[in-house]
């Protein structure tokens, strides 16, 4: 079993570090090729404070990783290995605290997780993975298409429950989500299922009126269980860069998010935009996905992001 584990572990390590090559190729090569066989002066530390900004990783983290990267090594010649290494202790430093653990097990039957996030960011696919991940784990799962406004996103996650030999609810076309979801759950309650993973809508044209039926469903969940949902997860596309700091606030606050899951991090050389969406968060990164398929989706893990980030072996 613990082989297995293993197994598992570097297949999703490696998958990561191939899913991150455009983000590690960018910052490891621009800083390698800055600092090899130069002495660490102001005019050195000033570019590296640039190169971070502009892999998107933020002028406040970008400033604190500088200063955590000059410490002690002002005036040396350093070399390749070192460099990557002190990087990635500094990100790793930046990101250790917002770690956070998605286990639906722990809590109570049903665990009703509500998925929210703009259209487009890869949430009704991560919650398919999601949902093939627990039922391959022996839980019994309710899929609620409750984004009714959308019928490729309601025609996507049937396809995902089907994979997943999960039960799939949807309404009519443009039905009341919040009644949808009411009578989704409180089936779920007197059916035993384990878990009860909610889609809503992402349309963000009119920023209110999204909240306003967020709110609604969050209301009405807790008519059913007054602990629901017991779990929000704000799903982020990273290849928008730093516009997914917007979207944590336009989301963050009034859904009450839970955790974060931070997607398509193989589609960007800016895969650092997680340090500043964490930093800016209340919620912690709990996932993180780096491709299509049902394991290209796994747990945050900071040292293993931070070094593979950098260009350095994560299983190190």
């Amino acid at each position: 079993m613990t082989d297995l584990a293993g197994q598992e572990k570097k297949g999703w390590l490696q998958r990561l570090a191939d899913g991150m090559s455009r983000s590690s190729r960018q910052l490891s090569e621009q800083v390698v090729g800055a600092f090899v066989k130069r002495p660490l002066d102001q005019a050195a530390l000033d570019e590296l404070e640039e190169m971070l900004i502009e892999a998107d990783l933020g002028p406040a983290a970008a400033a604190r990783i500088v200063s955590a990267f000059g410490q002690g090594r002002f005036g040396r010649q350093i070399g390749e290995e070192e460099i990557k290494q002190a990087l990635a202790e500094a990100v790793r430093a930046e990101l250790q605290n917002h770690q956070g653990r998605f286990d639906p097990f722990e809590g109570p039957a049903p665990y009703v997780v509500l998925f929210v996030g703009v259209n487009g960011s890869g949430k009704t696919t991560t919650l398919g993975k999601i949902a093939s991940d627990l039922t391959a784990r022996g839980a019994k799962v309710m899929v609620v298409a409750a984004d009714t406004f959308r019928a490729a996103a309601v025609e996507q996650l049937k396809v995902w429950s089907e994979r997943a030999e999960a039960d799939f609810v949807s309404g009519k076309p443009q039905a009341d989500a919040a009644g949808l979801v009411f009578d989704a759950v409180t089936r779920a309650k007197a059916d035993g299922t384990d878990v009860v993973l909610i889609d809503t809508a992402g349309r963000l044209q009119n920023k209110q009126a999204l909240m306003d039926e967020l709110l609604k469903v969050i209301r009405v969940l807790k008519k059913v269980d007054p602990t629901a949902p017991h779990e929000t997860l704000l799903v982020l596309d990273a290849t928008v860069g730093r516009n997914a700091l917007a979207q944590e606030q336009v989301f963050g606050r009034t859904a009450g998010v839970s955790g974060i899951v931070m997607t398509k991090l193989d589609g960007t050389a800016r895969g650092g935009v997680l340090v500043p969406v964490a930093n800016a968060s209340d919620a912690p990164i709990k996932l993180i996905g780096v491709g299509e398929g049902v394991y290209d989706l796994q747990p945050f893990d900071a040292v293993a992001f931070a070094r593979t980030l950098v260009g350095l072996d994560a299983a190190a």
